[in-house]
């Protein structure tokens, strides 16, 4: 339990986590990785090279810092969090490993001068308290996974039955279990965590689910990513017929209950939730506006599919548009997401429940002009690990 001085201490550490919070996570993670290589696994190596998985951290224990005498005031970071975690199977025994590495980050990136042991003792039971929340609430996650009809706990082998090519750099996989038994049916727009050893090293990364579960299989769909060490080995030596072991689905970016208007908004390969989204809400006969930007049509997967449902449901309308259009290439729209093509394309209504998914400066954009045009902020979903004062920045 922390008490009221070790507070007031983690509240005077906040302008050193703005400034320096990153430099800090840095040598976290190099010191961890190093001497804990069971752990490398829980991380994903690119992230790590670009710095993402630094600032995600940063942001994280400064949200923290910031509200440690309020923790409701976190918002939905906590749930995020849980969510990232219980795909990626964090457990209990990986805490003291983080706790301990951090601590030492703490100290030697400081110094001992300000990193003094009040600090540190400060420092210590605040993680523990942290610790003790998601432990708690991963627990639960886990027991409802495994309770649920179809569901498991751990990772589960499935079969792929299928490789389909969607674009030129998007991918589908349908995976059914090996045992033959059910599934658990996921919400629209959760993901599913996957493990896979690729070059003898032990991978895991979570992957959107791009169709609505039937209890039987899922399906996931990936973009190749320059130099991703995953996603280029699903592309180019996964075949039909091999089998690779799956997490229960998670993710708290789902489809919410409402029969307000909807707008599903997304760029690249951030449609995939979107598209089981579209599938749950396309009986309620409510109002759907699928708006797609893309870089060109090689690159824009799905649009036969959703041309599709908009023919088969007349209250869905689709708009697509184009950064760099090829020669034959006939989008709604070229250019960049802007304020008046959204103003265009949506309901004249801004009442409405708007879902936007894709590269960080789009998520951005899109925020900002959802915003100027009238859509109220808590009708606004979008899946970003982080604090969303960064979309705002």
């Amino acid at each position: 339990m922390l008490s009221h001085p070790q507070r007031a201490i983690i509240k005077a550490t906040v302008p050193l986590l703005e400034t320096g919070g990153e430099a800090l996570t840095r040598h976290f993670y190099a010191m961890m990785l190093e001497e804990y290589p069971e752990v490398r696994p829980l991380f994903n190596q690119a992230h790590q090279a670009s710095g993402a998985q630094q600032r995600a951290l940063a942001n994280a224990v400064l949200m923290y810092a910031r509200h440690i005498d309020r923790l409701e005031s976190l918002g939905p970071l906590v749930s995020q969090i849980v969510n990232k975690h219980v795909a990626l199977q964090i457990l209990p025994e990986h805490y003291p490993i983080v706790g301990s590495c951090l601590l030492r980050a703490i100290r030697e990136v400081l110094g001992a001068e300000i990193a003094t042991d009040e600090v540190i003792d400060a420092w210590a039971a605040a993680y523990g308290q942290l610790a003790d929340i998601l432990i708690g609430a991963e627990k639960s996650a886990y027991k409802e996974h495994e309770q649920a009809p179809g569901g498991w706990r751990g990772s589960r082998d499935f079969k792929v039955v299928a490789k389909t090519r969607e674009s030129e750099e998007i991918m589908s996989l349908r995976l059914v279990p090996i045992d033959g038994g059910a599934v658990l049916v996921h919400q629209p727009g959760q993901y599913i965590g996957l493990r896979i050893i690729v070059d003898g090293q032990e991978q895991r990364r979570n992957y959107s689910l791009s169709a609505l579960s039937d209890g039987r299989e899922y399906r996931i769909s990936v973009k190749r990513e320059i130099g991703g060490k995953v996603s280029n080995y699903l592309h180019d030596h996964i075949q039909v017929g091999d089998t690779l072991e799956l997490f229960p689905p998670a993710g708290d970016f789902v489809l919410r209950q409402s029969d307000k208007p909807m707008a599903l908004i997304t760029a690249g390969v951030g449609i995939t939730p979107a598209l089981t989204m579209l599938q749950a809400a396309r009986e309620s006969g409510r109002p759907i506006h699928f708006i797609h930007y893309a870089r060109h049509g090689g690159v824009h997967a799905f649009k036969r599919w959703i041309e599709e449902q908009s023919r088969d449901y007349p209250q869905i309308s689709y708009r697509f548009c184009y950064s760099d259009p090829r020669d034959d290439d006939q989008p709604h729209a070229q250019g960049m997401v802007s304020r008046e093509q959204l103003d265009e394309w949506l309901p004249a209504d801004r009442d409405l429940e708007a879902y936007f998914l894709g590269p960080k400066p789009f998520m951005a954009q899109v925020k900002r002009h959802l915003n100027d045009l009238g859509v109220p902020s808590e009708q606004c979903h979008y899946e970003f690990f982080g604090p969303a004062s960064q979309l705002d920045a």
